[in-house]
């Protein structure tokens, strides 16, 4: 099988758990590409994004060289979760979205701990 049909298939099965475990909470959607990487709180319940935050905003250009690194990852992290706080969301469900919950993915995971959110 090709491996992006594995991809979406993995995905599939993951969000499906997540809406089972969620309990009303909002979820911290991440999505990388090669060189940067995407977070946003979601409410499922309106259908909305709360809050998002990525490599590319303004705040973070001068704070990471690179935006494909693991330092950039949790430079997000942190950035969604004080977003995330400022809009009154404290807990979230994560979805890696397929990820494999290393490097990149468990950076943005880590930053937003710190930053407050708890999941």
């Amino acid at each position: 099988m090709q491996q992006k049909a594995l991809f979406k298939r993995r995905a599939r099965r993951n969000r499906f758990a997540l809406k089972k475990k969620a309990g009303g909470r909002a979820r911290l959607s991440v999505f990388r590409s090669g060189k940067h990487i995407y977070a946003q709180v979601i409410d499922d319940a309106q259908g909305k994004t709360v809050v998002s935050a990525s490599t590319l905003d303004k705040e973070l250009k001068g704070q990471v060289e690179k935006a494909g690194t693991v330092d950039a990852a949790t430079a997000v992290g942190k950035l969604v979760a004080k977003r995330a706080t400022e809009a009154g969301v404290k807990e979230v469900v994560f979805d890696r979205g397929g990820y494999v919950y290393h490097g990149r993915v468990k950076a943005l995971a880590d930053g937003a701990r710190e930053g407050g959110l708890s999941f």
